[in-house]
């Protein structure tokens, strides 16, 4: 598995080379800046942290700049490790580029789903409203407490109740990559994406075996093919008159 750090920039749709139109979600990829490693002998697992976006050494601590100098890099905004067997194989200031995935590849995106602040319990757990006369004294309530003698001093955990909505972890497994550009540092992926626009998402290889591998398969077919440019023939040189 491996993995690899971006920034959710919006939505936009593409089309196939059949005419298929494509919702597609644009991931900024920036280079990935390997700024630690871990390894299974002195830290019981594999995996690499990685910087992302380059940030002023005047802005960071002393612990970033530590960091940073120890893999003769700058400073960066984020820093996050990515686990994987196929991230056990990288130095010290190696850099992680979006042309690791390829179009047509089936990944899992992580991010941060969107905070709605302090919601009620209608909106945060769907619970059914009650009668909306003005004789009823209940109408948007968090309904009973009553614990039947089993919790009798609090409230039992788990319990529904209004709250943070929002603002967690989420991830959508088995999406498609319509097509990766490394030079100019994006993914496009099929559908939305969790999170807000600007935010930080984890592409990762797929876990979950795809269930449809058919219409996976009619799908990856139909992809826009990447663009190639055509190079100009070499020009074998003239034989020099003797």
């Amino acid at each position: 598995m491996k993995a690899i750090l971006g920034r959710k920039m919006g939505m936009t749709s593409v089309f196939a080379e059949d005419g298929t139109l494509y919702p597609v979600t644009v991931v900024e990829v920036l280079p990935n800046v390997v700024t630690q490693v871990k390894t299974l002998e002195k830290d019981g697992y594999v995996a690499v942290q990685v910087g992302y976006e380059e940030k002023k050494e005047s802005r960071a601590n002393k612990a970033e700049k530590g960091i940073a100098k120890k893999a003769n890099t700058v400073p960066h905004y984020v820093s996050k490790e990515l686990r994987g067997d196929e991230m056990g194989g990288y130095q010290l200031g190696d850099t992680l580029k979006a042309d690791m995935f390829q179009n047509g590849d089936i990944v899992d995106v992580i991010g941060t789903s969107k905070g709605h602040g302090y919601s009620g319990t209608i909106k945060r757990w769907h619970m059914h409203i009650g009668p909306k006369g003005h004789g009823s004294g209940y109408h948007r309530g968090q309904g009973s407490f009553a614990n039947n003698g089993r919790y009798n001093h609090g409230v039992m955990p788990g319990k529904h109740m209004s709250g943070h909505h929002g603002n967690k972890s989420a991830t959508l497994l088995n999406l498609l990559v319509v097509k990766v550009d490394a030079e100019k540092g994006y993914i496009l992926i099929k559908g939305g994406l969790p999170g807000a626009k600007k935010s930080i998402v984890t592409i990762r290889s797929a876990v979950k075996t795809v269930k449809n591998k058919e219409a996976v398969k009619s799908l990856i077919n139909r992809v826009p093919a990447p663009e190639v440019k055509e190079e100009a023939p070499a020009v074998a040189p003239e034989a020099s008159a003797e």
